[in-house]
């Protein structure tokens, strides 16, 4: 059974930063691309970030470029993504997801549908 857990969501300051920790489990680690996706009150869920370590690939949408990290720790079957510089309009549930595609078309806001296997989400909300 595929399973995909994130952590590490949490209440923070403006300016702050958090870590989110995407555990997956049940799949072949290397064989997928993992993407974070977020989905903020009252809007359209869209992807933030992609990495896939056998093609040494990230990917950061306009609105994270600059703020957040993505990683990879292939020995844990572990994505990261290290957030800073936090905005309240950051404010989200954010998601990690896994796909076997390998194409442009995974690494964007709308690339929800590509992605096979998703977590349950974990909660950022951000204060000013």
């Amino acid at each position: 059974e595929v399973q995909l857990v994130e952590s590490g969501g949490g209440l923070v300051q403006a300016g702050g930063s958090l870590r989110l920790s995407c555990a997956a489990s049940g799949i072949a680690f290397d064989d997928y691309g993992i993407g974070w996706f977020r989905r903020a009150p009252g809007k359209e869920r869209e992807g933030i970030s992609y990495i896939n370590s056998k093609h040494s690939t990230t990917w950061y949408a306009d609105s994270v470029k600059g703020r957040f990290t993505i990683s990879s720790d292939n020995a844990a079957n572990t994505v990261y993504l290290q957030m800073s510089s936090l905005k309240p309009e950051d404010t989200a549930v954010y998601f990690c997801a896994a796909t076997k595609f390998y194409n442009e078309y995974v690494m964007s806001r709308t690339a929800a549908l590509l992605y096979d296997h998703w977590g349950q989400g974990t909660e950022v909300t951000v204060y000013s």
